[in-house]
């Protein structure tokens, strides 16, 4: 029975123990995955943004162009 005793006297003392270390550990874990989230939500975001100003800019092109050939790029698809 003896060695039995030493490790649940090493699990009572050391339960607190990581405790106190885990939960600030966790806590920044969490916080550190919610900015990095926000960051990778922004930076979609802001990369949707790009293509809708590239494919706005690219149709007003066409456009232009088909304008200035009076159509005949449509006609001859």
């Amino acid at each position: 029975m003896l060695p039995v005793v030493p490790p649940f006297l090493v699990g009572v003392i050391a339960a607190p123990l990581a405790k106190r270390v885990a939960k600030p550990l966790v806590r920044g874990v969490i916080k550190t995955s919610v900015g990095l989230t926000l960051e990778v939500k922004r930076a979609v975001i802001e990369a949707g943004e790009e293509i809708q100003g590239l494919t706005a800019l690219a149709a007003a092109e066409k456009m232009a162009s088909s304008a200035r050939t009076g159509g005949a790029e449509s006609a001859v698809r």
